[in-house]
């Protein structure tokens, strides 16, 4: 079991994972920057508004509505932008581990053309002697 964890990190495109890793790190830390600045939610007046007061306060809650809906955009956007750094990092690892498969099944096919010709070998060696 221990050979084929083995065998699957010698495959991994390392220099590939390491070179992008500074792009996945920075796209966290635009998230997590994003995320921590929003204010945590606080309650609102239970007072009853008065008749004059209650159209400054639909403003102002409309307001607070409409910066609370910028921020979603931006986390999307911050959010997005990491999940298609994480996607292509993802796709640099899946074409590395194709090539590496393609590799083995023709260095596979060679083996057992080599083990053929030895024991092809081996067999006219015995006949003749």
């Amino acid at each position: 079991m221990a050979i084929g964890w083995l065998s699957v990190l010698q495959a991994v495109p390392w220099s590939d994972v390491i070179s992008n890793a500074p792009k996945v790190a920075e796209g966290a830390k635009k998230l997590w920057s994003t995320v921590s600045k929003k204010p945590a939610a606080s309650p609102t007046d239970t007072e009853a508004p008065t008749a004059s007061s209650s159209s400054s306060l639909i403003d102002a809650r409309v307001a607070a509505l409409e910066a609370n809906a910028a921020q979603l955009h931006e986390q999307l956007v911050a959010s997005s932008e990491l999940i298609k750094a994480l996607a292509e990092q993802n796709a640099q690892l899946i074409r590395g581990i194709e090539a590496n498969r393609v590799k083995v099944k023709w260095l596979s096919g060679l083996a057992l053309l080599g083990a053929v010709t030895g024991v092809v070998s081996v067999g006219l060696q015995l006949a003749q002697g």
